[in-house]
């Protein structure tokens, strides 16, 4: 089983995050920020990655902080978790439908981190959500893990759907590119010898 823990104390943050890349979809996640709750479960369901989150942060302050930590510490764990990578698929894509929302996602696992993020989230919060978090948590998210990760929406009209779209994608993408071959189980997945 491919599991980590972490844990990332901050003035800012103080967060314990677990994570099991081979599990059936339990989530049991309270970031201080209900809306970032809500898309950490969509992700993991969808994912069908079992992860647990905690987090205390200055959300007195706003949930800057928080959200953009709370990335950093899954990509983290994901880089913890996935190993020597060998047998790994690497790539992974997948387009999804949220309602009126369509979002892509395509991503590879490269050991360089790069985020292109072309969606257009029509207002500033969700709730008490600033939306333009979500770019800050995907930019700490592929940082720490050495993503390069490619958001582009292809429609859409509702925030809520849109950003909805964005973590149950990368969830069914990264599902796909972290998926073992068996027949390729002890190479790594690139003609350099290492990711």
């Amino acid at each position: 089983m491919r599991k980590s823990k972490v844990i990332r104390d901050t003035n800012e943050t103080k967060i314990e995050l677990e994570l099991n890349l081979d599990g059936s979809g339990i989530y049991q996640n309270d970031t201080g920020c209900g809306f970032l709750n809500h898309m950490l479960d969509l992700f993991a369901k969808h994912g069908r990655f079992d992860l647990q989150v905690t987090c205390k942060g200055d959300i007195e302050v706003d949930d800057h902080h928080t959200v953009e930590d709370v990335g950093i510490a899954l990509g983290n764990a994901f880089l913890q978790a996935i190993g020597d990578k060998k047998g790994i698929q690497r790539y992974g894509n997948f387009i999804l439908p949220m309602d009126e929302a369509l979002i892509l996602c395509a991503l590879d696992i490269s050991g360089r981190d790069c985020l292109v993020f072309n969606a257009n989230i029509p207002t500033q919060k969700v709730g008490t959500f600033d939306t333009e978090l979500v770019k800050e948590f995907l930019l700490g998210f592929c940082r720490a893990f050495g993503l390069t990760l490619h958001i582009k929406q292809l429609a859409g009209e509702n925030s809520h759907h849109i950003i909805e779209a964005i973590f149950k994608g990368l969830g069914k993408a990264l599902a796909q590119a972290i998926a073992v071959d068996i027949k390729y189980k002890d190479e790594i997945p690139s003609t350099k010898g290492s990711l």
